[in-house]
């Protein structure tokens, strides 16, 4: 399997524990703090921004690790490129599916994880864990 490959599989699997994160988060704070939806949204995506960087940083990319200087510049640039498009990105299109087409938030949330995903991929390879 091509190195690229392989580590979109990783990404992937990294990436199916956070929406595990990000929906509990989600779930826990719009259901059981009675929050409103885009404020929890934007909460459970820092959750699941951090969770993933954790993972991604010891699994996905380990072959790029460096020391803890590294550490903290890839997770400035894992904020700001893959936590902006998450945060961003599910926050518009959570006020587009649940604001405007009444969608519930769980399937609208899973929606906009999916949509994200492929730009996240991108920014991780070639911007957060470039060589």
């Amino acid at each position: 399997m091509k190195p690229l490959a392989a580590r979109w599989l990783k990404f992937n699997g990294v990436g199916a524990l956070g929406i595990g994160v990000q929906l509990a988060c989600l779930a826990a704070l719009v259901s059981g703090l009675h929050m409103n939806y885009l404020p929890a949204t934007a909460l459970a995506v820092e959750a699941a921004v951090l969770h993933n960087f954790v993972w991604h940083e010891r699994f996905t990319w380990k072959d790029r690790q460096g020391g803890r200087r590294d550490t903290v510049l890839r997770l400035v640039r894992f904020h700001a490129g893959n936590g902006a498009v998450s945060i961003l990105g599910n926050l518009a299109l959570m006020r587009l599916l649940v604001g405007n087409l009444h969608m519930r938030y769980l399937l609208a949330n899973g929606i906009t994880i999916a949509l994200c995903s492929l730009l996240n991929f991108a920014l991780g390879e070639w911007f957060v864990f470039r060589k």
